[in-house]
């Protein structure tokens, strides 16, 4: 009685699927690295286009956006800061940097900023995307008030450009790129997410990397 051959694979055949599945996963992880990298210039992207425009603002008019008093007259359709009172023209940028008060300096300054045609998007302050937003989708605010009220180590700045709603692993990889890959201390802090100011910055580590946070950038 004639047994039949039982049919499989060769090495050499094992070996090429392997070498496939190990291609397909190299490539899979670094298309991941691609997006990641993609991300995270997309975030520090944030902070440095809104430094350049307040500083080109503040070039071509001798007055800060948001806090300038005669923002009507130097771009046409601005409206002037109200509050907080006493503090209009002093340089700063008052209020807190998620502020939704339409009279705030921070409020303000994305008008300014636009109607001067320093940074795109609308400058109708009652408009849905009026205030900016991140690649996360987490709002961008600015502010001369401290983020910080109590920090272990000082956190000087004229101005704070904070953004919110990061994960954790692109806090730890912002701050290990452009500053000293310490969040609680340097220029790049961060903070919990759902706060305007906290007594110091948070501690963000790799047991963090799902859990969002707000970035600042002291300027």
């Amino acid at each position: 009685m004639c047994r039949k051959q039982q049919a499989g694979f060769t090495l050499i055949e094992i070996a090429i699927v392997l070498v496939v599945v190990g291609l397909l996963l190299g490539g899979m992880l670094k298309g991941q690295q691609l997006i990641n990298s993609a991300k995270l210039k997309n975030l520090a992207n944030d902070f440095r286009g809104v430094q350049i425009a307040i500083y080109a603002y503040q070039d071509r008019f001798r007055a800060t956006p948001g806090d300038d008093a005669a923002a009507s007259t130097h771009v046409n359709g601005a409206t002037n800061p109200t509050t907080p009172a006493g503090v209009i023209g002093n340089a700063r940028i008052n209020g807190k940097f998620d502020s939704a008060n339409g009279t705030d300096e921070s409020f303000l300054i994305w008008q300014h900023l636009r109607l001067a045609g320093l940074l795109t998007g609308s400058p109708d302050t009652g408009a849905a995307d009026y205030i900016p937003r991140n690649a996360d989708g987490g709002i961008i605010g600015v502010t001369s008030e401290p983020v910080l009220t109590a920090p272990t180590t000082p956190y000087p700045g004229n101005f704070f450009i904070c953004s919110r709603s990061i994960q954790g692993r692109y806090v730890r990889q912002m701050d290990t790129s452009f500053d000293d890959g310490d969040t609680q201390t340097g220029t790049i802090r961060a903070i919990a997410n759902d706060v305007s100011a906290q007594p110091d910055a948070s501690v963000v580590g790799p047991a963090d990397d799902a859990t969002l946070y707000t970035v600042c950038s002291a300027l």
